[in-house]
């Protein structure tokens, strides 16, 4: 995936001391030099010509530049590797040291940059791409990019977040649903969906409303029960995880801190997931 790759200075700032030199050598001294003589430009660091080799390396350019590198997905081949350079970090580098010195203002743009602008191409090459970086119309970098790896599947023997869950409402789903029931709920569900937050009118939110309905309600018969929210709860989760021993320790402490009596339930979901877990790891470790 190596290409051939266009020319650049290893450092935009020995670039510019040497240019520096340059001028000292010629009689001038460098507190003389004007911020704009100073600047780094792009024709220092890049193998460009004609007006934008002229140009200061500005700070919106640089973002610009960032803002499209971090857009590109996979992973970059390092450049020591063969995978060529990105702009960004050099346009960066280029950009603070033209500031400090005065020669653009934070948030400038150069003119180039500005009436052209900064594009980025991937070109398509087996097992990757090659993104290609131009700074009007002119190449800045090249370098390649190898796809993601896809993503591993769930192992089909072990059970999961959903599978527990609705273990719960077969075992004890005549129950009627209460705070810890509703909490322990809510937690395996984020941990399903490998989140902080619960899903809005998921099955963390529909156990809630269910403990609260039942606070109010007078009769049991009226309540709802657990195997109303958890029948089905594989269909129901937006996306699903085999139960490992983090998830159930999450379960266990949401349901035991909104307990009365500070307990775990029997039967329960806490329960459901620990038992999920450990089958889990003893299937894991009779495989190894």
């Amino acid at each position: 995936m190596a290409q051939a790759q266009p020319r650049r200075e290893e450092d935009p700032l020995q670039a510019q001391q040497q240019s520096d030199k340059a001028q000292l050598g010629q009689g001038q001294g460098l507190q003389d030099l004007q911020p704009e003589q100073a600047a780094i430009r792009y024709g220092h660091v890049f193998a460009v010509t004609g007006y934008l080799a002229g140009q200061p390396i500005a700070p919106r350019d640089a973002a610009a530049m960032r803002s499209a590198e971090d857009s590109v997905p996979g992973v970059q081949v390092p450049e020591g590797a063969g995978g060529g350079f990105s702009a960004a970090t050099a346009m960066e580098t280029a950009a603070a040291y033209n500031q400090a010195v005065g020669a653009v203002r934070p948030g400038q743009a150069s003119d180039a940059a500005a009436v052209q602008g900064i594009t980025v191409t991937q070109t398509a090459v087996p097992g990757g791409r090659v993104v290609t970086e131009f700074v009007a119309g002119q190449v800045v970098g090249q370098y390649s990019v190898a796809d993601p790896p896809p993503a591993a599947e769930e192992d089909a023997t072990k059970i999961t977040i959903g599978e527990a869950l609705e273990a719960t409402a077969r075992a004890g789903g005549g129950r009627p649903i209460d705070r810890a029931d509703a909490e322990a709920i809510r937690a395996a569900e984020m941990s399903a969906h490998r989140a902080d937050v619960a899903m809005p009118g998921g099955l963390g939110d529909q156990a809630q409303a269910a403990a609260r309905a039942n606070a109010q309600a007078t009769r049991d018969g009226d309540k709802v029960k657990l195997g109303d929210v958890l029948s089905d709860a594989t269909a129901k989760l937006a996306g699903d995880k085999a139960a490992g021993a983090e998830d159930a320790t999450r379960v266990i402490q949401a349901e035991t801190f909104n307990d009365a009596e500070a307990h775990a339930r029997a039967g329960g979901v806490g329960a459901a997931v620990t038992t999920a877990a450990r089958l889990n790891e003893d299937n894991h470790l009779g495989d190894a």
